[in-house]
């Protein structure tokens, strides 16, 4: 990996999925630490992988007026976030802390801008970013230096070919073809009948949504071009709510975000407090490795 490489990682997505990820795990008082322990491991994991050279960890901070605005209804179907996994976001934060890595929250912003205005910034000093996240908003920003990694146990790195492998577009066509399609985890409605691959083929024939609006005379199959005529404020619209900002103030100083020697005591002290013993072991053979050779 080069040198100059920024880790970004979307921090309530990997939250979420070590919270169903792992079962059942929890101190003898019964206090729940199955994501605080996934969400651990797999940091630790990138950092293995990739070995960044920056590194920042980004949460939400809520739903920006902006895409409110647009659509009222925007992540409202989102179900409350379960009470034992609300109950590990402040071990997580008192981990990040103990392994010094940087953690960004910007109140009434979604992680996704946030991650994506870093991208931004990190580009612009010649940097490498690798971003964790399943969300495929992120796809959008993919290009020679940007990658998403995939959540998982293989981690798969996904460049531009893979995007376009998995959507049938390219990462500069995201946005239009979201736009089309809808995004269901985001509460965002689509055409009506357009699908994934629909939409891929006609932003192949012609390049962009405002192509694919331009020759709407012309789309095939003719009903779902008449889906789209009657859907074209709401797709106009969907442009606005899936297109990232990247021009938020995120830049803290890459010194800020440049990767630290962890505090293995306060680590140590920490996994013991939480009962999780693997850990524990791991952070002493870090700590004074002599003694475990």
């Amino acid at each position: 990996m080069a040198h100059n490489l920024l880790l970004l990682i979307d921090g309530m997505a990997m939250a979420y999925r070590s919270f169903y990820g792992i079962r059942d795990l929890a101190t003898k008082d019964g206090t729940p630490t199955n994501a605080l322990f996934g969400f651990i491991r797999a940091v630790q994991m990138y950092d293995e992988r990739f070995k960044p050279s920056h590194r920042a960890v980004v949460f939400d901070g809520g739903l920006p007026e902006e895409r409110m605005a647009l659509l009222p209804d925007y992540k409202a179907q989102r179900k409350p976030m379960p009470d034992p996994l609300r109950a590990q976001l402040e071990p997580i934060n008192d981990f990040l802390a103990c392994y010094n890595c940087p953690v960004l929250r910007e109140d009434r912003q979604e992680a996704d801008d946030l991650l994506a205005s870093l991208t931004a910034r990190g580009r612009e000093e010649g940097m490498d970013v690798y971003i964790a996240t399943g969300d495929k908003d992120m796809f959008q920003l993919v290009d020679d230096h940007v990658h998403i990694i995939l959540p998982g146990k293989d981690g798969r790195v996904m460049d531009a070919a893979a995007i376009q492998e998995k959507t049938g577009v390219r990462p500069d066509q995201i946005v239009d073809w979201l736009a089309l399609v809808g995004d269901q985890s985001d509460n965002i409605p689509g055409v009506p009948g357009v699908g994934g691959k629909t939409a891929a083929k006609w932003l192949g024939e012609y390049g962009t949504l405002d192509g694919v609006l331009d020759h709407i005379d012309h789309l095939k199959p003719e009903r779902l071009a008449a889906a789209l005529h009657a859907a074209r404020d709401r797709v106009e619209r969907n442009v606005k709510l899936t297109r990232l900002r990247c021009d938020l103030d995120v830049h803290r100083g890459w010194d800020a975000l440049t990767i630290r020697q962890p505090d293995y005591q306060a680590l140590i002290a920490f996994s013991q407090q939480y009962e999780l013993q693997s850990l524990t072991s791991s952070f002493k053979k870090q700590l004074q490795p002599d003694l475990f050779m």
